[in-house]
């Protein structure tokens, strides 16, 4: 038996720790409610556990997505640990990849588990993935999460996958758009501009002037444009690096009209994900909640979980700790409390998590769909601007010589 440090609330609320003496985590977890406590933070002592060599080598969010779908499906058959990751990696895989693989299953093989051997890839599994992980072998339900998880990465990367596809047609239409207009200005108008000078045009129409001096902003000066554009860029990145700016940037897009619920919605959607799938598989409360609480980009999120976090181990109600921080959507901090009533709050969260996923779904395609004729709109006006701004005084000298 091994030893564990464990912190604990009594019945009455109160915080208690100390060391007991179990065969796994899980064991622990089990003979701390038979104590009347409830579990909150469980680590071996010591935290002598191997971790093995490190492993060079990443894997792309597509690669992921296969591994972990692979390992649940020859789990769920009755493979070993070892057998299922010897089947992944003679599955057709790149061959850094396979080595990859091949590296995890050798430290199976020594004794550590899947999750430590998976935390000497970090690159390729990140610290949400072999929480996870980790939480499933605690629990004993391994290929349960693995499948669980599967599914999450899959729901991502469709997610994604359907967004990127969406935007190549209004990207592709936006930068052969705006060479068009870059040539028109540098070669085409400045050539017109020799003619009208010619001719002895004096009095150009208005919308024609400005065309022509931004014509000649730019061959005069468009590498300083260009140049200033690449230093703003560079100081933009330099500046999400500081948490402060980072902070403030993420208030302001969660303040702006169309974007801000999307941000919320999925924040909201994902840290519901990550605590179900964490929770569901015998983590503890706040194991959980810091898993989730790693999973958020947005910096108000991850401080509205350090909050939560901080609330429940003061004896708090996950409901009421989510309703204070005020970052939550309604739906879901009323499908926390129901999940709390119905003592099954990882069901009430993933079916919270569904409908927020719906939603942005929906709204997103929604707003892709109409941002190809938005684009379009907007540089036809830019082009027949230009082309109105060349008639003009062709039509001008047409009515002199008319006249």
């Amino acid at each position: 038996m091994a030893a564990y440090d464990y912190k604990a609330l009594t019945a009455d609320g109160r915080r208690t720790s100390g060391v007991i003496s179990a065969d796994n985590p899980r064991s622990a977890r089990r003979e701390l409610r038979a104590r009347q406590l409830t579990p909150v933070e469980i680590e071996e002592s010591g935290q002598s556990k191997s971790r093995g060599a490190r492993l060079r080598g990443r894997l792309s969010h597509k690669q992921r997505t296969l591994f972990t779908r692979q390992m649940a499906v020859l789990l769920q058959s009755g493979m070993t640990v070892e057998q299922a990751l010897t089947a992944a990696a003679a599955d057709g895989s790149a061959a850094s990849v396979k080595a990859l693989i091949l590296g995890v299953r050798s430290q199976v093989m020594e004794g550590i588990s899947l999750a430590d051997s998976l935390r000497s890839a970090p690159a390729a599994f990140p610290p949400l993935y072999r929480s996870v992980v980790s939480a499933g072998e605690s629990a004993g339900k391994l290929p349960a999460v693995l499948d669980q998880l599967a599914a999450n990465l899959e729901r991502t990367y469709k997610m994604a996958s359907t967004a990127r596809a969406a935007l190549v047609y209004p990207a592709v239409l936006g930068v052969m758009a705006l060479l068009m207009v870059t040539a028109l200005m540098v070669f085409v108008v400045p050539k017109l501009v020799e003619q009208f000078a010619m001719l002895g045009t004096t009095e150009l129409p208005l919308l024609t002037q400005i065309v022509i001096g931004a014509s000649d902003f730019a061959r005069s000066w468009g590498w300083l444009l260009a140049l200033c554009i690449a230093a703003a860029v560079l100081v933009f990145s330099q500046a999400m690096k500081s948490p402060p700016f980072r902070k403030s940037l993420d208030a302001f897009l969660l303040g702006l009209p169309l974007v801000g619920p999307l941000i919320q919605a999925l924040s909201a959607a994902r840290f519901a994900r990550v605590h179900a799938t964490l929770a569901g598989s015998g983590a503890t409360v706040i194991e959980a909640l810091t898993a989730a609480r790693g999973a958020m980009s947005n910096a108000i999120f991850r401080d509205a979980a350090t909050a939560i976090i901080e609330q429940v181990q003061q004896g708090g109600t996950l409901s009421s700790a989510m309703r204070a921080t005020k970052a939550f959507p309604p739906l879901l901090t009323h499908m926390v409390q129901s999940g709390e009533a119905a003592r099954d709050v990882p069901a009430m969260m993933n079916r919270a998590a569904d409908f927020l996923e719906s939603e942005f779904e929906a709204t997103t395609r929604t707003m892709l769909s109409l941002l190809e004729p938005a684009i379009i709109v907007l540089l036809g006006g830019i082009v027949g601007t230009i082309v109105l701004s060349i008639m003009l005084p062709i039509m001008q000298l047409n009515t002199l010589a008319l006249g």
